[in-house]
């Protein structure tokens, strides 16, 4: 007789960086593997649907090439000649070294490094205490929100939006700026539904016809970083067809006719000729607008990883303020959620041993801090020792060469904690394996919703992989660093914060699986007064005075336009280097995550390609399929031609972040990636590139 496994099915939140986080059901195998992962029906953001990768999980969690025990280093850097050691020898390796560089260089030097690998609270942001109460250098995350957030937080004074649920209550909904169904799938659901059941139309604006814009009614392809002259021109029409919202106007923004008089100018016609529209198509907008002014907005992150990106999240949040669709329902605007949640995270992060004194080096910059570049180590000394966790800096970070080129130092330590050997890894003295988000217990905070989940330990994990917080609390214990959050377990540390957040407690989490915790209507319309001390939404912010993460001001900020505007700050497109590149995100992918995964492979095509317009390929002698090069002052990288009419010409789009490895000259696309600091607070630019692009036999390899 064929005994039949047993499935119990348990429950948990997705850990990955993308704003849905997903409220997930897990089918537990005999309580020691997984099968399919569903998302969960009763959540009423998750809604029962979940992306692909996550779904086929087990691929990952159960992956062959997952690493199991601690390894050392035994030959050159970079050369994946490793040894396996026990975890007492490689912790105190770890210990040892710390102590010695602290000892001759300062703590300074010892730069603890991590990002969104996962994105539970306890994982993710435990090293912050490791940090605070050794005062090793801080880290500025600006890979990733920076500018977005800081162009929605100058007009709203807070990150915060309407329910992202109300979409499917909307009768416009615009998608602005990213491919929800590569990055967000849950947005769509609720968009579609509105066209559904309400007869919705969806707009979506982006720089080439990814799978969201051909879902679209109105698709509205521009050019990369034009997106304010299109906020414009709308607002532009808007006033001069009598669908602003006069009253609305005067009762909540702070300078409505200055504003008007600003638009004058800002017609259809001068944005068609930054924005690559047509006429008639900012016109149509506009109108469908003025038509429907319960339309929601829901602005992404791609259109802001511009050098001018927060002016044009700005511009972008302007439009539905001109509207007045903040007074309906399924009207308004949204952005993330990450300002609503009201943590009290000391316990987690060390908050009670934060030294402000201690230099901030930011994290877009680490090729530059690596290198010895005076002004990225904020005019300290060198950084000779990284612990990293939850990123891969060799493969994601920019400027690729000086990245790789940091890592190679040989006075440089590096201890790296990490699922799979991944180029990071290979460039580590010691690696440590960790934990899976189903394998140790983690808290969980939506941003592109509204929830807080748990998620709980469902199987026991692999090998000798350790948790990010045990890792934490054993080099502390040999560190001589103490805090009682390196005492406590996981699930001691969710608890504190719960009920120190006034979130209840971790039995009650556990026994309802999440907490909605979306504001009232009034307050997440803000119909009772913007966050700003008027009520006011700004339409004139004081750049240098927006509330949100900063560690100083950076780029031109002097520049910046006082209203909203197109601003020329961008990467332009030069005589020799013509076009302009964006990295944006692959639907099998999340950054680096999932690369490793066949399964996502195989649907990605099984190599790196490029995103050509016919015409331009035909101009460059490129024929689909072709090996090319494209490059700038930054380095140069070659990958396979696809022809694609979807894009604009003088356009080329690199999808998702392939293993340096899976180019034919081990250079990846973030070779081509800058990271000088965006104006005003700083982030990554990286769609706002600009290369040339040539037959690749036309180079030298």
């Amino acid at each position: 007789m064929t005994v039949q496994p047993k499935i119990t099915r348990g429950h948990s939140a997705c850990p990955h960086d993308c704003p849905s986080t997903c409220a997930l059901d897990v089918e537990v195998i005999d309580g020691k593997t997984i099968g399919r992962i569903h998302g969960s029906r009763d959540n009423s953001y998750t809604a029962g649907v979940i992306c692909a990768k996550v779904a086929r999980y087990a691929e990952r969690i159960h992956h062959p090439d997952r690493l199991l025990y601690p390894l050392k280093r035994t030959g050159p850097k970079g050369s994946g000649r490793f040894e396996r050691i026990s975890w007492d020898e490689a912790l105190d390796t770890v210990a040892e070294r710390f102590r010695a560089v602290e000892a001759e260089y300062g703590a300074e030097a010892v730069w603890p490094y991590y990002y969104a690998g996962t994105m539970g609270l306890v994982m993710r942001d435990g090293i912050n205490r490791l940090r605070h109460v050794k005062k090793y250098s801080g880290q500025f995350s600006t890979i990733c929100t920076t500018s977005a957030w800081t162009g929605y937080i100058a007009g709203t004074g807070l990150l915060a939006g309407a329910d992202p649920r109300e979409m499917a209550k909307s009768d416009c909904v615009v998608i602005w700026g990213t491919n929800a169904v590569h990055t967000q799938v849950n947005v769509m659901t609720h968009a579609l539904r509105a066209r559904k059941e309400r007869g919705a139309k969806i707009v979506a604006i982006d720089i080439y016809m990814n799978a969201t814009m051909k879902q679209a009614d109105m698709a509205l392809l521009v050019k990369p970083g034009t997106d304010g002259a299109l906020a414009c021109a709308v607002m532009h029409v808007l006033f001069r067809d009598g669908h602003a919202d006069r009253a609305y106007l005067a009762q909540y923004t702070d300078c409505p006719e200055e504003l008007e008089a600003h638009l004058k100018t800002r017609t259809p016609e001068w944005a068609a000729a930054i924005t690559g529209l047509a006429v008639e198509e900012i016109e149509a907008f506009a109108r469908l607008l003025g038509e429907r002014p319960r339309a929601y907005f829901r602005l992404g992150y791609g259109f802001a990883r511009q050098r001018n990106g927060s002016v044009n999240m700005h511009a972008a949040l302007s439009v539905p303020a001109v509207l007045g669709a903040w007074q309906y329902e399924g009207g308004g605007a949204f952005h993330s959620n990450s300002g609503v949640y009201g943590w009290r995270k000391t316990m987690i992060e060390g908050l009670d041993a934060l030294d402000r004194s201690v230099r901030q080096l930011d994290q877009s910059q680490i090729g530059r801090v690596l290198t010895g570049d005076a002004e990225a180590l904020r005019g300290g000394g060198p950084v000779k020792a990284l612990l990293i966790q939850n990123t891969n800096p060799v493969s994601v970070a920019p400027e690729q060469e000086l990245v790789k080129r940091g890592f190679a130092r040989e006075d440089l330590f590096v201890c790296v904690h990490e699922q799979f050997m991944t180029e990071t890894a290979l460039m580590a003295d010691i690696v440590l394996p960790a934990t899976m988000f189903l394998e140790h217990d983690d808290l969980y905070q939506a941003g592109g919703q509204q929830h807080i989940l748990l998620g709980p330990k469902l199987v026991e994990p692999p090998g000798e992989c350790r948790s990010n917080h045990e890792v934490i609390a054993a080099l502390a214990e040999r560190l001589g660093a103490e805090h009682p959050g390196f005492a406590m377990s996981p699930r001691e540390l969710i608890d504190w914060t719960l009920e120190n957040s006034k979130r209840g407690k971790l039995a009650e989490l556990e026994e309802n699986r999440w907490i909605d915790i979306q504001p009232p209507f009034r307050r997440a319309h803000f119909l009772d007064g913007f966050n700003w001390p008027d009520g006011k939404f700004r339409f004139k912010p004081d750049w240098t005075k927006v509330p949100a993460p900063r560690s100083g001001l950076f780029g031109p900020h002097e520049t910046m336009p006082a209203l909203p505007d197109h601003w020329t700050a961008i990467e332009t497109a030069d005589e020799r280097h013509p076009f302009r590149l964006a990295t944006s995100p692959a639907r099998n992918f999340l950054n680096s995550s999932f690369t490793e995964t066949p399964t996502s492979a195989q649907k990605e095509g099984g190599r790196p390609e490029l995103f050509i317009h016919p015409q331009d390929a035909a101009a460059s002698g490129i024929e689909d399929g072709m090996l090319v090069a494209i490059g700038n002052s930054r380095g140069t990288v070659r990958l396979h031609a696809r022809l694609y009419d979807g894009v604009r010409r003088g356009v080329l789009i690199a999808e998702s972040i392939w293993p340096n490895a899976s180019f034919v000259d081990g250079r990846g696309i973030n070779t081509l990636t800058g990271a000088d600091q965006v104006a005003p607070y700083g982030g990554a630019a990286f769609h706002d590139n600009r290369v040339w692009l040539r037959r690749a036999e036309q180079i030298r390899a």
